[in-house]
This record gives C-alpha cells, structure tokens and sequence, in this order.
C-alpha cells in the first residue's frame, strides 16, 4: 500500500507560516509574498515582483509527532540564456532548530531571462512533492525553509501524524531590508543565506525584506517596514541604487531621509541599524549601471561589469564610496535627535582582505562561504553585548 494514502493533508494556513508579509491565494495553492499587496499594487517592476514573491526567510513552522512530512509545490525556476544552469531551490528542514536535511523539488514553471534583450517567458510546469522521512517519532518542532530564491506555489501539506502552529517562542523579530545578497544571491540553501545565518547566531526571528536588484529607497518598501511588527531593524542600502543608476546624489540625500521617516513613524524608539554597502570593487568609484558581461557569457559564465565613468560622480553620480561617505553623514546628524539610530560600515563586514580571500565570483555577489562569514561577523558586530542591536535580541 502506498504510504501516502496513510497521510493526512492539512490546510495550508497563515498560522504554519513565517517570513512572510501576505499570502496570495492562486489557482495551484498558497503563493508567499514578501511586500503586502497595497505595495504590490505601486509597484511596476518586473525584477522586484519577481524577487518580493521568492521566500526568502519563508518557512512553514509545524509541531508534530510525525516521521514523514510530504509538501507538493510549484515552484518558478529560473533559467538565464546564455549562462550556466542554475541549480534547483534547496528547502532546508530543521529538527528543534538544528539541520536535519536538506532536498529539492523537480517539475515546476521556467522562467527564461534573455538579459542581453531584457526579455523573459514563462512555461508553465507541473506540481512537484518535497519528502521528508525517517523523523523521530516523539513531539518535535519542524521548519521547512522554502528556497530563498525560487518563487514556491505551496499546493498541499501531508503528514502521518496531526501537526498544530508552534506557539511564539519570544524571540525577538529581527526585520531586515536590503538587495540582491541579503535575499541571498549564490548562497548554499535558504538557511545559510547571511542573514539566516546572523539571525541563528543572534537567537532572533527573521524577517527578510532583502530584494534581488530593488533596495531602491521605494516608499512602498519604506511603509512596509513601518507597518511591520519589529524588536529591531537594519537597511542595507546602496548597491542597487548604483547597479542601476536611477538618482544623483542631490536625490539620494532626501531620499534616504524619508525612508528612514517612514520607518520611524511606526517604529519610533526601535533600534534602527543603517548598514552601507559592502566592498565591491567594480563599482567603489566607479558608478553604475551594472550590465552583464557579454564577454563572459559568450563563455558560459555569469558576470557583471559597471559601465559608468568615474568623473561623474562629480555631477553627483553614485559610486559606493560616495554612498558610504553621505550614510555616515546622515546617521551622525539623524543620532543627534535619535539616539536608537546606529550606522555599519559594510566594509566591516566584507573588505578589503575579504576580497582577496574570497573574491566575488560574479563581481556582485558572494559565494557560500562568503555568506557564512558576512552572517557571522553580522552577529558579532550588531547582536553582541554592547553592540546596538544587542538590547532588543536579548
């Protein structure tokens, strides 16, 4: 007899769910979102539709005496024409917070990007099914981490034994907002993104609003953030704003300002932690945009050139060091009035001799061991004793 036929399905509800900002109801299930839907709804970008709708830091969080855990989805996967193929999502499975497996999904839609032309298909795909077997028999919590970086239809959740909602365990929330490498571009699985990663180490709940290419100083970013339950906050801001060169500094300035407004209309005594960009050598005085390197891709490699001419950061064109400069500028004048404000150079956390080490395999983002050390001086600088999200993690 088939075991399947032993399992129970239950409902995919909001209560088995977190990282998520809102659930969408589709034809196939539960698609997570990771922007709310009046955002959503301002929003006209393709990229950023895309990654807000990739689970990064989404988990389904059960409680269960079960041994056999089955999830059907569908996931989105992506294909880049020209480029090497990417590997499938990874869904990460912890045990009482400890690893206990790992597994990916076949099947699903495939999303080609032509990036040379800006161009991209959708060619749908069927349901595909997760397992996990062999659990311990005895009352257990169990996290399923959905793949950072495949969007994940959930279709149907089946198990041997009855599951409930694990209660609040009182961690702190940790929200946190940046671009492509805290959505966790090129890391191993959906937990060993930087900020999984940092958020383990620190004992806090995540919530991670990084968005591949779209930490650009949105309002509707900015709302969702102040609207969005939190012990403590950090932005990461300015790689994408360079990478696709879309203000000066004249509206940089002002900008950044009404973001960090806006959060603080709803979070007005919450540690608030701005962390400027991390080192990035194409594009430390060299502004964007960022475009792929053709050259590379005729070889089967994805890389990233920036096309911009350094003189013209002196009619206010953005590079990173003119970024970084202008954060500490502002979080110093901001500090004056608000005393729960805090600024982190980025470059503490990947620089200079990072680079050397472990330099960035595309020029823009990380690799798996770089996401691991980026996570764990993270921890070290913000969650420690003394640093400044230390009082709210506990």
């Amino acid at each position: 007899m088939s075991t399947r036929h032993q399992l129970i399905t239950t409902p995919l509800t909001e209560d088995l769910l977190r990282g998520a900002l809102d659930l969408e109801r589709t034809e196939h299930g539960l698609l997570p979102h990771r922007l709310p839907a009046r955002a959503r709804a301002q929003n006209t970008d393709g990229q950023l539709a895309m990654a807000e709708a990739q689970p990064a830091g989404v988990r389904l969080v059960l409680r269960t005496r079960a041994t056999v855990v089955e999830l059907d989805t569908l996931p989105t996967k992506r294909v880049y024409v020209g480029a090497p193929a990417r590997p499938d999502g990874v869904y990460d499975l912890l045990v009482d917070g400890r690893p206990a497996g790992s597994a990916t999904v076949a099947g699903g839609n495939i999303l080609t990007i032509d990036m040379s032309t800006g161009s991209a298909e959708v060619l749908p795909g069927p349901v595909g099914t997760l397992r996990f077997d062999g659990l311990s028999e005895g009352m257990k919590d169990l996290e399923i981490w959905l793949p950072h970086n495949e969007t994940t239809e959930l279709v149907a959740l089946r198990t041997d034994a009855p599951v409930e909602p694990v209660p609040d365990r009182g961690r702190p929330v940790w929200l946190h907002h940046g671009s492509s490498i805290s959505h966790g571009s090129d890391a191993a699985s959906p937990t060993t993104t930087w900020p999984a990663l940092a958020a383990a180490h620190g004992g806090v709940e995540l919530i991670n609003l990084g968005f591949g290419g779209s930490a650009l100083l949105d309002p509707f970013t900015a709302r969702a953030l102040r609207d969005t339950p939190a012990d403590l906050i950090s932005v990461k801001l300015g790689i994408n704003l360079v990478n696709a060169d879309v203000m000066r500094l004249r509206a940089f300035t002002p900008a950044v300002h009404g973001f960090l407004d806006t959060i603080r209309e709803g979070h007005p005594t919450t540690p608030l932690l701005v962390v400027s960009p991390l080192l990035c050598p194409i594009h430390e005085d060299t502004p964007g945009p960022s475009a792929p390197d053709l050259g590379a891709l005729s070889e089967g490699k994805l890389s990233f050139r920036a096309t911009g001419d350094p003189a013209e950061t002196a009619a206010g064109k953005l590079t990173l060091s003119v970024i970084r400069a202008e954060l500490a500028r502002i979080v110093e004048q901001r500090a004056a009035e608000d005393p729960h404000l805090f600024h982190l150079d980025g470059r503490e956390l990947y620089g200079e001799a990072d680079s050397a080490e472990l330099p960035l395999p595309d020029a823009l983002h990380p690799d798996a061991a770089t996401h691991r050390r980026i996570g764990e001086r993270f921890a070290e600088l913000a969650f420690r004793a003394g640093g400044p999200l230390a009082d709210a993690a506990g």
